[in-house]
C-alpha cells in the first residue's frame, strides 16, 4: 500500500478518474445483465453522482451498478491487484466485445488513498444485503452488513475521508476541472451537486393591531375625515370588508442541485458516416480553445496488431511559441484514451514532435492497464499506433497537397467523405504550420520522401506565389538537370542577387529559400525524385557543358590576373576562378561546396551563444565579359605593381562580398581603402593634409570681452559680502 500510494502515481488527482472508471464498469455490467434478466431493468438511467459535504470534509460518488456482495469486497477490496472485473470477464467471455469495461478495479480503487485517510465502501448486491467495507490503508479493513438497511437500492457508494492537504477537492470548480480533463467522455452522466443561492419573495405575518387612540375613535355616520371629507358609512364598510394587502419580503436561500459535468459524447466511437460535419466541428471546440476551428479531420478505425480509433484534427490557426520548446515538452496535441477513459497527453514518441498541430483522440482497447497506467508511454503498443498515426497524418497532408496542386492548374479536387477540398486549405496551412514540415524534413528521416512533397516556396517564377517542387519540376526545361536554389534573407534580395542572373537568362527557374530553417533542410534533403538540388552559391554550381569547355580558353588568357588578384587578397579568400554562372556583373563571392554559405554565417552569428564554426571558405569568381575585370586585366598587363590596380581590385572583392551577402572583416581599412582610391580618382596628392581651422579676429575679441566680464563680477561679489562678527 505504501508503494501504491507513493511511488506509482504522479498525480493526486488521478484518484477520481479511477473511481469514476470503476463506476463505469459496473454500470457497464448493470447494463449487460439487463438484457438478459428483466428483473434488473429499472426506468432511471444509470448515472454516477459526486456529492461534497465540507464540514464533514468528506467526498461521495455513488453509482448504480451492479455493486458487490460481501465476498466480493473483501475479494475485490481485500486484496491488492485482485479483479472484479478481469473476473468478470472471464466468466462473460463471449460477449466480451459489447463490454466498455476498465481495467483492474483493485488496483485503481487504492489511489484514494492518495487523498484520503480513511474509506467508506457501501455496496448493494442483488443477490445479498447491503454491506459497509472500510480501511484506513493499513493492514486492517473492516466488512458487516450495513445497520441502516438498504439504501442504496443497488449500486456503491464510496466515501472519501479527505486528508487535510486534499481539502481543494470540496471545492466544485476543481472536481469540474478534473473530471472534464479525465472523464468528460465516459458514456454515464457524471452529475455534481452544487449549491446555489437564490432569492425568494416570502411573505411576512403581520402584527397584531393596537388599540387605537381618542383621535382614531370611529367617527359617526356623515362625520369628516382628516382631510375634512364625508366619509359614508357604505364606504366605510367597503374598506372593512377589503381583504389586507399581503407584506413580503426577500430573502436568500440555499438550493441544491445536480450538474451534469459531461455533455460531449464520443463521437469517436461511431462510424465515421454517420457523423455530420456540424458534430465535428462542435467537437473540436469542446478540447481546443482556438476560435479558428480546424483545416481538415481524418476519423479511422485501426485494425490489425492493435486496433484502437482515432480522430485528428489538424489546427486551423498554429501556436508560434510551440517552437521554443519543441525538443524538451513532452505534452502532446493527442489525448491517448482506453474505453473513454483518458491515460495522458504526455508521451515522447507518441507522435513526432513536428506533428504538434495535430489536435485528437485516440482511443484503444488493447492497451494493457498496469498499475499505474501512466507507464504505459513505455509499451511496445504505444509505437506501433504512432506509426499508424503518422501514416494517417501524412497521408491526408498529401490529399490536401495535391488539391492545392490541382488548383494551380484551375482543376478541382473532391475531397474524402464528400468534404469539397481546394487549394486554399493547404495554402492557409503552409501559411501557419510550414515550419512544422520542414522541422520533420530535419528530424524524420523515414518519412522525409513524404514530407517533402509538402514543402512550398517562392521561386523567380512563382509571382510571389508558393509552389511545390513536384510543380517546379514539371515546368522544368529539357536541358536542365538540378534544381537550382538560393538561400537569403527576403525576397527582394534574392531577386536582386547576381548569383541568379545567367540561370534566368537561360530561362531556368530558381527556388528562393528565405527561412532559417530552409539551410538545415538543403542538408538533409539533396535531391527531390531523383533530382539533384544544387545551391547557386556554391563554387561547384554549373550550367551545362558547352559553356564549360568554351570557358577553357578564357581560363587560360586570365590565368595571370586570377593569380595576381589571389595574391593581392591573400587569406581573405581561398581561390580566383573565372566563373561561367555571372552574366552582368563583374564578380561573386561562392562557397566551397562542404562549408557555410554567407547566409549560415549570418544565421550562426546572430546565435546568441555561437562559439564559431567551420572556417567559411570563400572563393572570388569573376566574370571575364565583363567590362571591368577586362580593365583591370590591361592594366595589370601594362603595369603589374601599379597600386591603384591593387586598391581597385581590393575595393572589387569588397563589394562582392556585401552583394554575396558576406560580412566585411575590416571597416576601417575598407574605408581607408575607398578614401585612397577617391583621392586618387580626384587627383589629390597622398601628401595632401586637411586645412586648419582659420581664427576670426571678431571672435577673439568677443571672447576677451566676455573674459572681462566674468572677471568684474568676481570683484563686486567680493566687495559685496559682510565680514562676520569677529572679523570687526
Amino acid at each position: 500500500m505504501d508503494i501504491i500510494i507513493h511511488s506509482l502515481y504522479s498525480k493526486r488527482e488521478v484518484f477520481l478518474r479511477e473511481l469514476i472508471s470503476n463506476a463505469a464498469d459496473a454500470s457497464d455490467k448493470m447494463r449487460f445483465l439487463a438484457l438478459t434478466d428483466d428483473a434488473l431493468k429499472e426506468e432511471d438511467e444509470l448515472d454516477i453522482k459526486i456529492v461534497i459535504d465540507e464540514e464533514a470534509k468528506t467526498l461521495t460518488l455513488t453509482d448504480r451498478g451492479v455493486g458487490m456482495t460481501k465476498e466480493q469486497l473483501i475479494g475485490n477490496l481485500g486484496v491488492v491487484a485482485k479483479s472484479g472485473t478481469s473476473d468478470f470477464l472471464e466468466a462473460a467471455a463471449s460477449g466480451a466485445d459489447a463490454l466498455s469495461l476498465i481495467g483492474q478495479f483493485g488496483v485503481g480503487f487504492y489511489s484514494v488513498y492518495l487523498v484520503a485517510d480513511k474509506v467508506t465502501v457501501c455496496s448493494k448486491h442483488a443477490d445479498d444485503d447491503q454491506h459497509v467495507w472500510e480501511s484506513t490503508a493499513n493492514s486492517v479493513f473492516t466488512v458487516g452488513k450495513d445497520p441502516r438497511g438498504n439504501t442504496l437500492g443497488r449500486g456503491t457508494s464510496v466515501t472519501l475521508h479527505l486528508k487535510e492537504d486534499a481539502e481543494e477537492f470540496l471545492k466544485p470548480k476543481e472536481l469540474e476541472k478534473v473530471v472534464t480533463r479525465y472523464s468528460q467522455f465516459i458514456d454515464f452522466p457524471i452529475k455534481l451537486e452544487v449549491t446555489e443561492i437564490v432569492k425568494e419573495e416570502v411573505e411576512v405575518e403581520e402584527e397584531e393591531v393596537v388599540e387605537e387612540s381618542e383621535a382614531s375613535e370611529e367617527k359617526p355616520e356623515g362625520s369628516e375625515d382628516d382631510e375634512g371629507m364625508e366619509v359614508s358609512d357604505e364606504e366605510e364598510e367597503g374598506e372593512e370588508n377589503a381583504s389586507p394587502k399581503k407584506k413580503t419580503e426577500t430573502i436568500e436561500k440555499e438550493v441544491k442541485s445536480w450538474k451534469t459535468l459531461n455533455l460531449f459524447k464520443a463521437i469517436w466511437t461511431r462510424n465515421p458516416s454517420e457523423v455530420t460535419e456540424e458534430e465535428y466541428t462542435d467537437f473540436y471546440k469542446s478540447f481546443d480553445n482556438k476560435n479558428e476551428g480546424a483545416l481538415k479531420h481524418v476519423h479511422f478505425n485501426a485494425e490489425g496488431e492493435v486496433s484502437f480509433k482515432a480522430l485528428l484534427y489538424v489546427q486551423g490557426k498554429g501556436d508560434q511559441t510551440r517552437y521554443n520548446d519543441l525538443f524538451s515538452s513532452k505534452k502532446s496535441g493527442v489525448k491517448l484514451y482506453v474505453r473513454r477513459v483518458l491515460i495522458s497527453d504526455e508521451f515522447d514518441e507518441f507522435l513526432p514532435r513536428y506533428l504538434g498541430f495535430i489536435r485528437g483522440i485516440v482511443d484503444s482497447d488493447d492497451l494493457p492497464l498496469n498499475v499505474s497506467r501512466e507507464t504505459l508511454a513505455q509499451n511496445r503498443v504505444l509505437k506501433v499506433i504512432g506509426k499508424k498515426l503518422v501514416r494517417k497524418v501524412l497521408d491526408m497532408l498529401k490529399k490536401m497537397s495535391e488539391a492545392g496542386e490541382a488548383r494551380e492548374m484551375d482543376e478541382g479536387e473532391e475531397g474524402e467523405e464528400g468534404e469539397e477540398m481546394t487549394g486554399e486549405t493547404y495554402e492557409k496551412f503552409w501559411e501557419e504550420h510550414g515550419k512544422s514540415i520542414k522541422f520533420g524534413i530535419v528530424d524524420d528521416r523515414k518519412n522525409k520522401a513524404k514530407l517533402s512533397k509538402l514543402l512550398r516556396y517562392q521561386t523567380s517564377k512563382s509571382d510571389e506565389k508558393f509552389v511545390s517542387l513536384a510543380t517546379y519540376v514539371s515546368r522544368m526545361p529539357e536541358d536542365q538537370k538540378k534544381i537550382y536554389y538560393y538561400n537569403c534573407e527576403d525576397l527582394a534580395k534574392c531577386q536582386a542577387s547576381p548569383f541568379i542572373e545567367k540561370a534566368v537568362s537561360k530561362g531556368y527557374e530558381i527556388v528562393f529559400m528565405m527561412d532559417v530553417l530552409d539551410e538545415y533542410v538543403t542538408q538533409h534533403m539533396t535531391e527531390y525524385e531523383g533530382v539533384d538540388l544544387q545551391s547557386v552559391v556554391r563554387d561547384n554550381m554549373s550550367l551545362d557543358k558547352e559553356e564549360r569547355k568554351a570557358f577553357k580558353s578564357l581560363k587560360e588568357e586570365f590565368k595571370p590576373v586570377t593569380e595576381f588578384l589571389k595574391e593581392v587578397y591573400g587569406s581573405r579568400v581561398s581561390a580566383v576562378k573565372v566563373s561561367s554562372k555571372l552574366d552582368k556583373s563583374p564578380c561573386v563571392v561562392t562557397s566551397s561546396q562542404y562549408g557555410w554559405t554567407a547566409n549560415m554565417e549570418r544565421i550562426m552569428k546572430a546565435q546568441t551563444f555561437a562559439s564559431g564554426g567551420p572556417a567559411v571558405s570563400k572563393n572570388l569568381e569573376v566574370n571575364p565579359r565583363h567590362p571591368i575585370i577586362v580593365a583591370i586585366k590591361d592594366a595589370f598587363e601594362k603595369d603589374p605593381e601599379d597600386q591603384k590596380v591593387k586598391d581597385l581590385a581590393q575595393l572589387l572583392l569588397d563589394g562582392a562580398l556585401v552583394n554575396s551577402g558576406f560580412s566585411i572583416d575590416d571597416y576601417a581599412q575598407l574605408n581607408a581603402r575607398t578614401q585612397k582610391v577617391l583621392a586618387a580618382e580626384l587627383e589629390i596628392s597622398e601628401d595632401a593634409k586637411v586645412e586648419e581651422e582659420a581664427e576670426d579676429p571678431e571672435e577673439e575679441e568677443e571672447e576677451e570681452e566676455e573674459e572681462e566680464e566674468v572677471e568684474e563680477a568676481e570683484e563686486e561679489e567680493v566687495d559685496d559680502e559682510e565680514p562676520e562678527h569677529g572679523e570687526l
